[in-house]
């Protein structure tokens, strides 16, 4: 089983890209993880929001496998505590034959063919985080997911 994090375009703000690669080095002691970044959409100033996301949509659609288990990081998905969504994602892992492909949208979120092709979404809050700061806390949820499930001291209730 690997875990994949597809996401929309490369993150020019260093201080997330250093939190998410420290985050991934240390999840990687735990599960195969990747991170794939589509690249940005170009000439966007000619393009409206939609074709944008459209466009990004489309880009998405291309990287899922057909054996992929694939869910949507949306602020309209389902809501876990830290250690519910580590029971949740051991329950993904143990019944998932590849892949777990969790995708994040662009600025603007995600086409219409992405929701209706992946229906299955989770949220990591009600709040509305930028898709460059998505990165680091979703791969620190999955760290403390897997030491939750090991019975690791980082995670205190």
């Amino acid at each position: 089983m690997k875990i994949v994090l597809l996401v929309v375009g490369k993150s020019s703000v260093s201080h997330w890209n250093d939190a998410l690669n420290a985050y991934r080095e240390r999840l990687l002691h735990y599960i195969p993880f990747e991170l794939v970044v589509i690249p940005d959409v170009k000439n966007v100033k000619n393009k409206t929001e939609a074709q944008q996301k459209n466009l990004e949509g489309v880009a998405i659609l291309k990287v899922l496998q057909p054996n992929d288990c694939s869910v949507l990081l949306d602020e309209r998905g389902a809501e876990f505590s830290s250690v519910q969504f580590a029971f949740w994602l051991e329950k993904k892992i143990n019944s998932s034959p590849k892949r777990l492909v969790f995708i994040a949208g662009g600025p603007y979120g995600l086409s219409d063919e992405v929701y209706q092709t992946v229906p299955e979404r989770i949220a990591l809050s009600k709040m509305t985080f930028s898709h460059q700061m998505v990165r680091p806390i979703f791969v620190e949820q999955l760290y403390r997911a897997m030491t939750i499930l090991r019975n690791e001291p980082y995670h205190h209730q």
